[in-house]
C-alpha cells in the first residue's frame, strides 16, 4: 500500500514540473492576454485617443535656418552688386518659407495613444500620426509609437 502512494506522488510530482506557465519571456507563447489574444510582450489594446493642436505661431528658428539657406543659395547667383542682390533676396525669401513651414508644423495635430498592454502595463503614446487606429484596435508598440497589427 505505501509502495502505491509513493509511486502516485513520484509520477504526480513528475507530471507538475513538466507544467508550463503559458508563455514564455521571449515575447510570443501559448497563453492568452486579458482580452483573449495570444500574449505579445510589445502588443495592447488602444483605450482612447486624445487629439491636441499646436500653436499656430513659430517660435523664429524656421526663421533663421531658411534665412541661412536662403542666402547661400542667392549667392551663387550672378557677380558684383547682382550677387549681393541675389544674396539678400535669397535671404529674405528663406527667411519667410522657413518661418511659414515652423508654423505649419507646430500647428499640426498630436495624439496622445492610451493603450494597455497585454501584460497589463498602461502607457501613453504621443505621435504625429494614428494610421487607422480607433479605439480597442490591436496595436504593436514600437520605437514609442502604436502601430496597427
Amino acid at each position: 500500500m505505501i509502495a502505491r502512494i509513493l509511486t502516485l506522488a513520484l509520477v504526480s510530482l513528475s507530471l507538475t514540473a513538466c507544467a508550463t506557465s503559458g508563455y514564455n519571456r521571449s515575447g510570443y507563447g501559448y497563453g492568452t492576454a486579458p482580452g483573449g489574444y495570444a500574449y505579445c510582450q510589445h502588443c495592447g489594446v488602444v483605450d482612447r485617443i486624445e487629439v491636441f493642436y499646436g500653436e499656430r505661431r513659430a517660435g523664429g528658428g524656421g526663421a533663421v535656418v531658411g534665412a541661412i539657406v536662403g542666402g547661400v543659395l542667392g549667392s551663387q547667383v550672378g557677380s558684383g552688386r547682382g550677387r549681393d542682390a541675389a544674396t539678400v533676396a535669397g535671404a529674405v525669401a528663406g527667411g519667410v518659407a522657413g518661418h511659414q513651414i515652423e508654423k505649419n508644423v507646430r500647428g499640426a495635430p498630436t495624439y496622445d495613444v492610451f493603450v494597455t498592454m497585454d501584460d497589463g502595463r498602461r502607457l501613453v503614446l504621443t505621435q504625429r500620426d494614428i494610421y487607422s487606429l480607433r479605439e480597442g484596435s490591436r496595436v504593436r508598440v514600437s520605437g514609442n509609437r502604436a502601430r496597427p497589427l
